[in-house]
């Protein structure tokens, strides 16, 4: 009998592959990207030392008191444009994009456009 693998795994399996070659650095950390149903998260990592360093998500009451819906492309680009401005005041400028193994369209590219427009580079 022929199991298709659900969505989660799918995605799953992508990320693993993705994480096969993309690495935080401290010089160039990783901007990790999670969408779940209700909310989207980034996070600016450093995978060398394990260190979360600057993170951001619609989790925040910063940010959802500025948006209708937390699961919408306005809200995650909100996201992308906070991520950007406290990556910047940590000093990073230079970032690997890990897409999470999400489809680079809709969030996660109004996440990743937003992030690049508040001036990190990737």
């Amino acid at each position: 009998m022929i199991r298709k693998a659900s969505r989660s795994e799918a995605r799953a399996k992508k990320h693993g592959r993705l994480r096969g070659h993309l690495s935080g650095t401290p010089e160039r950390p990783r901007l990790a990207v999670f969408r779940s149903n209700k909310h989207i998260y980034a996070q600016v990592i450093d995978d060398e030392a394990r260190r979360t360093l600057v993170s951001a998500s619609t989790v925040e009451k910063a940010i959802a008191a500025e948006v209708e819906h937390t699961d919408t492309v306005e809200a995650a680009a909100k996201v992308g444009e906070m991520i950007g401005k406290r990556a910047l005041e940590a000093g990073v400028t230079e970032v690997v994009f890990d897409r999470g193994g999400f489809v680079y369209h809709g969030k996660i590219q109004a996440l990743a456009d937003a992030a690049r427009e508040a001036g990190l580079t990737f």
